[in-house]
């Protein structure tokens, strides 16, 4: 069945788990959409994990075009969600319109999803009432990277903690369809969670969330020098992949592949007349 707007809505109503994982890529989205993912997140995060960037700033919207198209043409079920990139959307909201529309017109996706809480509250509503679904975020916003002084988890203090919840309502009132809270603390994303009535998704914000999203690299444990700690392996595919590639390598060199069974074959008469 397609994921929509309404389903992960009725997901949370029903107390139903939303599963959500990111790709960048049409392969990779056509074997995620098969296992029965409910969300697709086409993260500013492939600044780091497919182009080698030390942070998701640098990222452009299009850049995020390109990926979104590809991961669109690979899914028929799962709901498409597209990052807005580093400056695509802070500096105005009629910014935050128009490359919100591009996304959803020229990347394919069926959401956008945007950093920040109370202060971007105009820019959700307008994006939304140009029939543009909107996923918030919150907590720990990579793009804010160099505000908050490193990657730390957000929303310790009672201060910060009442901050989380305001901005978290804030955007819900909106219009934003749902929330992504990254690296909060459990209660705390539990409590935002029953407060809400949009789904939440976590990262690093405990099961109390209404759904999960990982990096795919990460929970294939493709990176082996990083490992964050709200992340699970779930299979050493990094390590498969290494291997299988060595094992190539040197079956060309020794000349074991390919073998007569990966070749084509021509009557010997055809090669004598080349002579």
């Amino acid at each position: 069945m397609k994921n929509t707007v309404i389903t992960i809505q009725q997901a949370k109503e029903q107390g139903e788990k939303i599963t959500m994982l990111t790709a960048y890529d049409y392969s990779m989205a056509k074997l995620i959409d098969e296992a029965g993912i409910n969300m697709i997140l086409v993260g500013d995060s492939l600044g780091m994990v497919m182009l080698g960037y030390e942070d998701t700033l640098s990222v452009t919207m299009e850049d995020m075009i390109h990926h979104t198209k590809a991961v669109a043409r690979g899914t028929k079920n799962a709901m498409v969600v597209a990052d807005m990139p580093f400056l695509s959307y802070q500096t105005s909201v009629y910014d935050a319109v128009c490359n919100a529309g591009r996304l959803m017109k020229e990347g394919r996706a069926q959401a956008v999803k945007l950093e920040g809480g109370s202060a971007f509250a105009e820019h959700i509503r307008k994006i939304t009432e140009a029939s543009i679904p909107v996923v918030g975020h919150l907590g720990l916003t990579p793009q804010s990277l160099n505000a908050f002084g490193g990657f730390k988890v957000q929303g310790k203090s009672e201060e910060a903690a009442k901050k989380l919840l305001e901005d978290a309502k804030a955007v819900e009132q909106a219009g934003a369809v749902a929330v992504v809270l990254e690296c909060v603390p459990a209660k705390l994303a539990e409590l935002i969670t029953k407060k809400l009535h949009i789904p939440t998704i976590g990262i690093g914000a405990g099961a109390g969330c209404d759904g999960q999203v990982l990096v795919y690299q990460d929970m294939l444990a493709m990176f082996g020098d990083f490992k964050p700690k709200f992340v699970k392996h779930f299979g050493d595919i990094g390590t498969m992949m290494k291997e299988a590639f060595e094992a190539y390598g040197k079956e060309v060199k020794s000349g074991v592949f390919p073998a007569p069974e990966h070749t084509f074959k021509i009557d010997d008469d055809v090669i004598e007349k080349l002579y």
